[in-house]
C-alpha cells in the first residue's frame, strides 16, 4: 500500500530505544515515520549504544539524539521539555529489563526518565527471549503497564537471535507504525465504532480448477479498512483480495464466492447492530460494555452479476466438452439489496465506463439499493483496476462532491469525511 508523504505531517514522535537486538528495526521504524512526515526524535538507553550509535539515529531522524551525555538545561534538549514536545511517546525495542523498571516507575536512565515523565498514552513494542517473555513476572509487569496508559504492540513467533524459534521478536516496523498512525490519526466519531468494508471481485466456480471473476484488486477497500483502523473504528475488511502490508491487528475475512460474502457480511451486520460493543479487560477478562455507536458498511466488493449456473465436481476434460463449451449462466444475488439496512449505515460502490451515463446510473442505487450514498467511480479499461491512485464522486440524496485523484489512502480519509455528514 502506498503511504502518502503527509500521513503524520505535523506529528511529533519521541522513540526511545532500549539495549536490544532488535534495534535494527528501529532504525527502520524512524525512516518510516520521516517518510509520512513526522518530526521524529529518538532518546537512548547507554545499553542500546552498544548495538547502534547515536549518530546512526541522528542522520535518520534529522534531530539530536537524548542520552545521558546529551542532555541539557540550558536549552530544550532534556527529559521534562522533550516529553512535553511529544505527541506520542514509543519504546521500541523495550527489553524485559526496561518492561521491569517501567512497571515499577524506575527511572535510573534517560529513556526510563522519559516515560516517567510523559503523561499521555504511551506505545510499547517488547522484544526478549520466550522464555523472559513469558515469565510470569514479565507478563505481570506487561499487564500492569496496561492500566499504567500503556498500549503493548503483541510480539511476534519467529526465529529468534538465540536461534530458537518461538515468541518474543519484537514486531515489524510496519506494525507498529500503523499503532502508532492509528494513536495520532484516531477521531471521535469513528473510534470504537463498528465499521464493515467489503472489497476485490467475487470468485464463481465453473469447476475446482476455473472460475470467472473480474479485475477488481481489492485495493480500494484495503485503504478504505486502513483509513478506518487509523481512525480508530472497530473494522472488518471483507474481501476476496487484500492489498500488501495491510495492519496485522485489523480484523480480515478472506472469502471467495459472493455466497460466502454475503454470509458473512448478513453475520457481520447483524453483530454489528447489537446494542452495546463488547471488549476484554485486559486485567480481569471480563467484557467491559460500552455505549454502541450507529455501525457503517462501506459495500466496496465488486460482486458478479452473474454466476455458473451449474458448478461442476473436478476438472471438466475438452475430450469431453468437445470443440466448443457454452457456459450456462444465472443472475447473481445482490447482496446490497438483501441485507437488512435498517439500523446501519450503508455506502456502496459504483464503477462505470460510460462517462456520460455513469452519474445517472450511480444515482439511481440510491433508491433501487436502498443506501445512503455511492463513490461513483468511472474507468477508462481494464488497466483502471489495481492502480495506487483513484478518483471519487460522493454521492448522496442531497447531491454530490468531487474528491480529486490521489492515492487511495489519502482519497479514503476523504469518503470518511463525507460519510460523517451522513
Amino acid at each position: 500500500m502506498l503511504i502518502p508523504s503527509n500521513l503524520l505531517q505535523n506529528k511529533k514522535i519521541l522513540l526511545g530505544v532500549t539495549g536490544s537486538i532488535a534495534i535494527y528495526k528501529s532504525l527502520e521504524l524512524v525512516r518510516l515515520f520521516t517518510k509520512a512526515g513526522a518530526d521524529v526524535k529518538v532518546v537512548m538507553s547507554e545499553a542500546a549504544k552498544k548495538f547502534v550509535t547515536p549518530l546512526t539515529f541522528e542522520t535518520l531522524s534529522g534531530n539530536k539524539v537524548l542520552d545521558e551525555q546529551s542532555e541539557s538545561w540550558s536549552d530544550a534538549h532534556n527529559h521534562i521539555k522533550t516529553t512535553q514536545w511529544a505527541d506520542l511517546f514509543i519504546i521500541a525495542p523495550a527489553s524485559a529489563n526496561t518492561i521491569a523498571k517501567l512497571a515499577n516507575a524506575i527511572a535510573d536512565n534517560m529513556l526510563l526518565q522519559c516515560a516517567l515523565a510523559y503523561p499521555h498514552k504511551k506505545l510499547i513494542a517488547p522484544s526478549a527471549n520466550t522464555h523472559m517473555l513469558q515469565n510470569p513476572i514479565t507478563q505481570g509487569n506487561l499487564k500492569m503497564l496496561a492500566i499504567a496508559n500503556y498500549e503493548v504492540v503483541a510480539t511476534q513467533t519467529k526465529e529468534l537471535a538465540c536461534k530458537t524459534v518461538g515468541d518474543g521478536a519484537m514486531a515489524e516496523p510496519l506494525e507498529i507504525f500503523w499503532h502508532t498512525c492509528r494513536e495520532l490519526l484516531r477521531e471521535s466519531f469513528w473510534e470504537d465504532r463498528r465499521v464493515i468494508v467489503t472489497g476485490g471481485g467475487t470468485i464463481e466456480k465453473i469447476d475446482d480448477v476455473r472460475y470467472i471473476s473480474n479485475y477488481s484488486s481489492g485495493k480500494m477497500a484495503s485503504a478504505l479498512a486502513t483509513a478506518l483502523f487509523c481512525k480508530g473504528a472497530d473494522v472488518n475488511l471483507i474481501a476476496t483480495r487484500f492489498d500488501t502490508d495491510l495492519p496485522n491487528a485489523m480484523h480480515k475475512i478472506d472469502v471467495t464466492s459472493t455466497e460466502e460474502m454475503l454470509d458473512f457480511v448478513t453475520d457481520s451486520v447483524r453483530i454489528a447492530k447489537k446494542g452495546k460493543l463488547s471488549k476484554p479487560s485486559l486485567i480481569t477478562d471480563k467484557p467491559i460494555e460500552l455505549i454502541q455507536k450507529e455501525p457503517f458498511l462501506f459495500m466496496a466488493a465488486a460482486v458478479s452479476d452473474y454466476i455458473p449456473a451449474f458448478a461442476q465436481s473436478g476438472k471438466l476434460k475438452k475430450e469431453m466438452l468437445g470443440e466448443s463449451f457454452d457456459l450456462h449462466l444465472k443472475q447473481n444475488i445482490d447482496i446490497l439489496k438483501t441485507i437488512n439496512k435498517e439500523g446501519i449505515k450503508v455506502i456502496g460502490f459504483k464503477a462505470e465506463m460510460d462517462k456520460e451515463k455513469a452519474k445517472e446510473n450511480a444515482t439511481a442505487q440510491l433508491t433501487c439499493k436502498g443506501v445512503d450514498a455511492v463513490c461513483l467511480n468511472i474507468l477508462a479499461d481494464e488497466k483502471s483496476f489495481g492502480t495506487d491512485e483513484n478518483a471519487i464522486e460522493f454521492i448522496t440524496h442531497q447531491g454530490s462532491t468531487l474528491l480529486p485523484q490521489v492515492d487511495k489512502l489519502s482519497l479514503s480519509f476523504e469518503i470518511l469525511k463525507n460519510a460523517k455528514e451522513l
